[in-house]
């Protein structure tokens, strides 16, 4: 690749596995590989691969992973230490979608690194792969008001009014990752990241699930 492009070989998207999951808040990571599966020609898979299923297809001629732990959310970094070793890359070269409680519902955050501010699958991933330096995309899932426990709100499914939301979130998650891919980080956070509504000093805090 050259230097206008991005180095990311694998999207790994975050989430819990089992039907019970399939379409509760803490699983934006994994709506997003869907959605990418769905968006990428040639996809071939899933195959089950280190402790999660990976998906293969080729962008511009080079490889492209898509891969879901099944390992649940807390242990996710278990799983995708595995596949680095497998496909023998850098965390710089993973790029970890997940769920963020302090975005609205429809708004992304794309970052090359950072902490894991509470959240824990990504606290996980950070703790296996022994650095902060991994690039990741939050989806917004909207904050709960007083009346909701956060673990109940973060495993219940999408309200009705967040479908529209979430569905844009998702075609602005594969615009994003296929300008990531073509353009680079800067390139992608410049035309993106605007459309969130928090300042930066919101940090994703998902309870501990």
């Amino acid at each position: 690749m050259n230097a206008a492009t991005s180095s990311i070989r694998l999207i790994a998207g975050l989430g819990n596995p089992g039907e019970e999951y399939a379409h509760t808040r803490h699983n934006a990571g994994f709506l997003t590989v869907d959605a990418l599966c769905k968006a990428f020609p040639n996809v071939t898979g899933p195959e089950r691969q280190c402790s999660g299923l990976m998906w293969k297809c080729r962008v511009k001629g080079d490889s492209l992973y898509l891969f879901k732990p099944m390992t649940f959310m807390n242990l996710s970094g278990t799983a995708l230490s595995q596949v680095q070793k497998l496909l023998n890359i850098a965390p710089e070269e993973i790029l970890v979608v997940y769920d963020d409680l302090d975005l609205p519902v429809g708004s992304l955050r794309l970052r090359p690194s950072g902490r894991a501010g509470g959240h824990n699958g990504i606290s996980s991933v950070i703790q296996e792969l022994g650095t902060e330096r991994i690039p990741r995309l939050r989806v917004g899932i909207g904050k709960t008001d007083a009346r909701r426990h956060q673990v109940n709100y973060v495993l219940s499914a999408f309200d009705a009014e967040d479908e529209a939301p979430l569905a844009q979130a998702m075609q602005d998650a594969v615009s994003a990752v296929k300008l990531l891919l073509a353009r680079g980080m800067s390139a992608a956070m410049n035309q993106f990241n605007k459309k969130a509504v928090v300042t930066d000093v919101a940090v994703a805090s998902n309870p501990s699930i």
